[in-house]
């Protein structure tokens, strides 16, 4: 479904990413953890194309979003590839992005419209479908600022599944939530999983990983130092250096 091999991002002279190589099969819960500023995050942006790499390959169900040339340098597809290639990867961020102005249900709606080219009223139908699969069916005239951080970013979800992605990625999606509101969250994540969607989840809940995902991807500097079935890498035989970050 997803391939990645050799990725390299800088910014400026910090080596943010250094020769990543990464793999999500279609129905697969991939959990990318480790501390902050080991490039997680940077990466799964790479991989949705809200950030260009420096170098390397990235394809999405069999085709090329980038690629290196003879000259080293990153050569993406043309915006028309691009952009059907970003339609299959839906991004949630950790502090929601909803737009203020808009209600929950409009928030939900507007890229169907504007992006999928759907009707109104069967956007709002697909709308408030979703709204009820995450809980919040009655909340789809309310505004974000009237919603808690947990519903704020069920909402979100939402949003991203209304676009039918093939590939939904979170970006530390329960950072900005208190106990009780992720776990609301993760309970929507968890259900999502049992649907077997295919799922990319940087998280810092090692607990969640260890429930829901198949696999974990462990990242420090820049580069992936473990990968392997979540059960054995976080399990009680983990390594020295998965305790060091985790304890136990």
């Amino acid at each position: 479904m997803l391939e990645a091999k050799h990725i390299v991002k800088s910014f400026g002279e910090l080596r943010v990413l250094r020769d990543v190589s990464m793999a999500v099969a279609a129905g697969e819960v991939v959990a990318v953890i480790g501390q902050s500023g080991s490039g997680k995050s940077t990466l799964l942006r790479c991989l949705n194309h809200l950030e260009t790499v420096d170098s390397g390959v990235i394809t999405i169900d069999g085709e090329i979003m980038v690629q290196t040339g003879a000259d080293s340098k990153a050569r993406y597809a043309s915006p028309e590839t691009l952009r059907r290639i970003c339609l299959k990867m839906g991004m949630v961020f950790q502090n929601f992005n909803l737009f203020p102005h808009f209600s929950v249900l409009r928030n939900v709606t507007e890229a169907q419209v504007h992006v999928l080219g759907r009707s109104k009223p069967e956007a709002e139908a697909n709308a408030m479908r979703l709204l009820h699969k995450v809980g919040l069916g009655d909340k789809a005239r309310q505004y974000p600022f009237q919603l808690s951080g947990g519903q704020q970013q069920r909402v979100a979800i939402a949003r991203a599944l209304a676009l039918d992605p093939e590939i939904l990625c979170f970006d530390e999606p329960t950072s900005a939530l208190d106990p009780l509101l992720t776990q609301e969250v993760l309970a929507v994540i968890r259900g999502l999983a049992e649907e077997r969607r295919t799922m990319i989840v940087v998280t810092h809940e090692m607990a969640f990983a260890n429930d829901v995902a198949d696999r974990v991807i462990f990242m420090a500097d820049g580069k992936i130092v473990e990968e392997g079935a979540a059960k054995a890498l976080l399990g009680k035989e983990r390594s020295a250096r998965m305790r060091a970050f985790i304890g136990g």
